[in-house]
């Protein structure tokens, strides 16, 4: 059979001419991306009023607003692509989490995957486009990237099994595990391109367990392992983002032996730190790697037998011939579909490969094209880890009621206390304790959540205080808050077995501006802060 444009285009998007046997890995990505969909949507259930709330930290209406003041109508939509035009009050942002947090679960017990989908990457997507310094992570891009190719990549239908007579195609499938790919590779690349010393000295590891967002008491035992551990981890690590993870492109055995090198090492990551749903998405789209006669392989024989019944069949889905018994009409549509797929699919890679030769050279080639899905976060560049950070610090939020005896508001995630040990929270993601870690390393001038906190905390704000784990000023706010600045250690075995304590601590000083409010209501500074910012 000879080779045309349109033959080829047929091979890759058609899934009439489907990459064959990945129904088993289809279905399972698709049901661990439910979880990670749900997980997401529920962590924001009970932050999102805080947060981006009319009352919150950053509210929403208010950036959209000032969006709307500096575009025009139509190109305010595309640059913040989000529901909450409508209204951004209480109930619509409550309404995104738990339509998100139904169409998710829907999405694993596998009811109309692609309307879940699309429902799922709306609502979160609605929520990064107005939540500005609450979802500038990576992992939300991932995670709507991902979300907008199984669209693609799902079969149709209300209860589709494992969609044996609508197997994915080729196009959908290798967007997924590009940008598994991407994900790995530029994250090696970056670490090795911003000139990072640590990485290049081997020294990147030796204190990554403490000085992360947030750690885990797991990581408090792997911190204390010889530096010989640690310089072995970072050449493993660049080794698995720059060597390992090329076997994507090579035959199946290959991929599968790479699924079994990236699977524990995702475990220890997610053991040994919080990064939210990330390293959990990462873990479920290296399923994508394994193939339908793996699978059962290694499956005890009675679920072996039933999923064997379950996807193989006599009908041959290459010989049916819909055009001809459904009508013209039917083809028609088919065609439409497959080139809108096309279009998509094609755009979304162009855009990402572009990134990632940019990421080596300023190749001269044409950027509208990724820029314009820049709003949509679906075409993504990544790099985590370029730098490391040299220091654990925390900002604490202090409340007075007479300027001189100040108590602290208690977190519920972030390290404060030192002998609580640092928890296990991911997939859950706690986005006002997350930040704040960021908030650490710069000026309080460049991170506003901080005095803006101060601001709705000297009016004990309920919706603010909900992301802390109590109130020291329940029956009345206080007079002052400030914002100070700690720098936090792991204990050693030593200090461990005689104190009983996780961490220890040293005050750096005042990291945001003391506020006090006056009995008019106005927000004066009493004292400006003293700490300089950190390398």
């Amino acid at each position: 059979m000879g080779w045309s444009p349109a033959s080829a285009i047929g091979w890759l998007f058609d899934c009439r001419r489907e990459a064959s046997g990945r129904l088993i890995p289809r279905w399972l990505f698709l049901r661990a991306l439910g979880l990670i969909y749900f997980s997401a949507f529920f962590s924001l259930i009970f932050q999102i009023r805080g947060l981006i709330g009319p009352a919150g930290i950053l509210p929403a209406g208010s950036y959209l607003h000032a969006v709307a003041q500096s575009l025009g109508h139509w190109v305010r939509l595309w640059y913040a692509p989000t529901f909450l035009w409508w209204s951004s009050g209480p109930a619509m942002l409550s309404a995104l989490c738990w339509v998100g947090m139904i169409a998710s679960l829907l999405l694993v017990l596998n009811l109309w995957p692609r309307g879940m989908l699309v429902i799922c990457f709306i609502c979160f997507l609605s929520f990064v486009s107005a939540a500005q310094d609450f979802s500038g992570y990576q992992s939300d891009g991932m995670l709507l990237e991902a979300g907008f190719i199984s669209f693609f990549f799902a079969p149709p239908g209300f209860r589709p099994g494992f969609g044996r007579m609508h197997p994915a195609s080729r196009a959908s499938l290798f967007l997924l595990q590009w940008e598994w790919f991407r994900i790995y590779f530029e994250s090696g690349a970056v670490k090795i391109l911003s000139g990072e010393p640590q990485w290049r000295h081997f020294t990147a590891m030796d204190e990554y367990y403490q000085n992360g967002p947030l750690p885990t008491w797991i990581g408090w035992y792997v911190q204390h392992l010889p530096h010989w551990f640690h310089a072995a981890t970072v050449y493993a690590t660049l080794a698995l983002e720059l060597g390992l993870v090329c076997m994507l492109f090579l035959p199946p055995r290959w991929r599968i032996a790479c699924f079994f090198i990236v699977t524990p090492w995702q475990i220890g990551v997610i053991l040994t730190a919080n990064y939210t749903f990330l390293n959990y998405l990462v873990l479920a789209m290296g399923v994508l790697l394994l193939d339908d006669r793996f699978v059962p392989a290694i499956l005890p024989d009675r679920w072996k037998q039933r999923l064997d019944s379950a996807v193989s069949g006599t009908d041959d889905v290459k010989t049916t011939h819909p055009e001809e018994s459904r009508g013209r009409i039917r083809s028609h549509w088919n065609a439409l579909k497959l080139a809108a797929s096309y279009v998509v699919l094609i755009w979304i890679f162009y855009a990402t490969t572009a990134e990632l030769i940019w990421m080596f050279a300023r190749v001269p080639l044409p950027t509208s094209p990724v820029t314009a899905l820049e709003p949509f976060r679906i075409a993504n560049q990544y790099g985590l880890f370029a730098v490391m950070t040299r220091g654990r610090y925390e900002i604490e939020f202090q409340g007075s009621g007479d300027g001189q005896n100040w108590v602290a508001y208690p977190f519920r995630y972030k390290p404060q206390e030192l002998n609580r040990p640092p928890g296990i929270y991911a997939p859950y993601q706690p986005r006002f304790d997350w930040n704040l870690w960021f908030a650490s390393l710069g000026p309080w001038r460049e991170y506003s959540i901080v005095p803006n906190t101060e601001v709705r905390l000297l009016s004990n704000d309920k919706d603010v205080l909900a992301l802390f784990a109590s109130n020291p000023f329940a029956r009345e706010p206080p007079r002052q808050i400030r914002a100070v600045l700690w720098q936090y250690w792991f204990t050693t075995l030593a200090e461990k077995r005689a104190t009983g304590m996780w961490w220890r601590r040293q005050l750096m000083g005042l990291y945001a501006p003391t506020l006090e409010r006056e009995p008019d209501g106005e927000i004066k500074v009493v004292e400006w802060p003293t700490v300089q910012p950190r390398e």
